[in-house]
């Protein structure tokens, strides 16, 4: 009888290799180190396991973990036919998701919804971009896998991310919290709740959970920067600077990042710091550019990680390299790339080039369409943020006070308090 994983699906390899293969799936579940090491182990002791190096293939593309991506795709397609049909199904959708086409890994949860590591993939949080670029789409693939995982802790954390996306965040924390009272140290569980404590501006209790958590129950997990860019994005909200300063020296310096969340995360947290009033003194981009890499910042492998290419090369001025991803986007196949990037790195290079007003509005043109780069609304706020940069350098505060307003409602941020202080009375009157 072939060795099953955790959600009770065959591997079609030796029993040592299931078994690391099947640490790797709970590593990747529970966001914690050693994911890599796993699956690496599992083609180890049997190099003709296919999702063994599927599983690698898919950190390397959407982690930047270090992996021949090329290499592993064509030894998951040798072999794939040693596996079951679920097996090579899994093989086929990683093979097409990172050749752009997430369709069949769509069509493979249909059939196996507790493949939970291509749940996972299908999901844009912490750990995977994503397999859908409208957020409904993601939502209805989750909720639809609900049967087949009842009360599973893992499956509760990542419904629980959803309700924050769909601003139902009293479900969002019973369900994180829930789960969290199984599995401790879950880290989507973990994740969806710092995310309903930021959306709901609960920012004092979120930190002081946040900063338990990370030092206790969540000190194994592997996207910790992650995890301390949420405890950073309290402190800016809350406008303490010092604060701010301080996590990035101890937590986020690039060194403490791999690649991709080197940019996300600490690139991020600067661009956004410098935008904040009275800040000074914020750290030089260079380092998380340096740690980034070229590759990615040339030739991102998704739309996600070219919005925070595009505002690491805005933050340094660097106009050349900015021109070059516009165009490298606009000749993309994927038509996000086509429709969101590229467009949006044009009107960022208008920004570097002292033309804010030019940059606002086509900033304002793209607002609805910029929830499909994937990620997060907390993440994708770094785009709202440059568009009201846009307005007050181009001294529009009518148009900024207004974003400011809506941010504002939709929760408490004594940072953009502050911001709109700055503004000056108009016409339009002041809070």
């Amino acid at each position: 009888m072939s060795p099953r994983d955790s959600y009770g699906y065959a591997l079609t390899t030796a029993t040592s290799a299931a078994e690391a293969y099947d640490a790797g799936l709970l590593d990747v579940l529970r966001l914690r180190t050693g994911a890599l090491d796993h699956f690496a182990e599992s083609i180890v002791h049997d190099p003709t396991f296919a999702l063994g190096h599927a599983a690698l293939a898919l950190l390397g593309h959407e982690l930047c973990a270090p992996v021949d991506v090329d290499a592993r795709l064509r030894q998951a397609r040798l072999h794939a036919g040693r596996g079951d049909e679920r097996e090579r199904s899994h093989v086929h959708a990683v093979v097409a998701h990172i050749g752009g086409d997430s369709r069949p890994l769509i069509d493979h949860l249909a059939a196996y919804p507790r493949d939970a590591l291509l749940l996972s993939t299908a999901v844009p949080t912490i750990a995977f971009a994503g397999a859908t670029e409208v957020p409904e789409e993601a939502w209805a693939i989750v909720e639809r896998a609900a049967p087949a995982y009842g009360d599973d802790w893992w499956y509760a954390g990542l419904l629980a991310f959803i309700r924050t996306e769909q601003l139902r965040f009293d479900e969002a924390m019973e369900l994180s919290c829930r789960s969290l009272a199984v599995v401790p140290g879950a880290g989507h569980s973990a994740h969806a709740r710092a995310h309903a404590h930021y959306e709901t501006g609960d920012h004092e209790s979120g930190l002081a959970w946040m900063d338990a958590w990370v030092l206790g129950d969540g000190a194994e997990i592997d996207s910790l920067s992650h995890f301390s860019w949420h405890a950073a994005l309290h402190e800016l909200s809350l406008g303490d600077l010092d604060a701010v300063r301080r996590r990035y020296r101890t937590q986020l310096q690039p060194g403490n990042a791999l690649g991709c969340r080197a940019l996300v995360d600490s690139g991020s947290l600067l661009f956004r710091w410098a935008l904040t009033p009275g800040a000074s003194a914020v750290p030089d981009m260079s380092e998380v550019l340096r740690v980034t890499g070229e590759t990615t910042l040339e030739r991102p492998a998704t739309p996600f990680l070219a919005l925070h290419a595009a505002v690491a090369l805005l933050a340094i001025g660097d106009t050349v390299r900015l021109d070059a991803l516009a165009r490298w986007a606009g000749g993309h196949a994927h038509a996000t790339m086509r429709e969101v990037v590229a467009p949006l790195t044009v009107a960022l290079g208008l920004m570097a080039t002292d033309r804010p007003g030019e940059a606002a509005d086509r900033l304002a043109v793209l607002a609805p369409s910029i929830r499909r780069l994937g990620g997060s609304d907390a993440q994708r706020e770094v785009v709202e943020e440059a568009r009201i940069a846009a307005l007050l350098r181009a001294d529009r505060w009518d148009e900024a006070r207004i974003l400011l307003d809506a941010r504002l409602e939709r929760r408490r941020s004594p940072r953009d308090e502050r911001w709109r202080r700055t503004l000056p009375a108009t016409a339009a009157g002041s809070r």
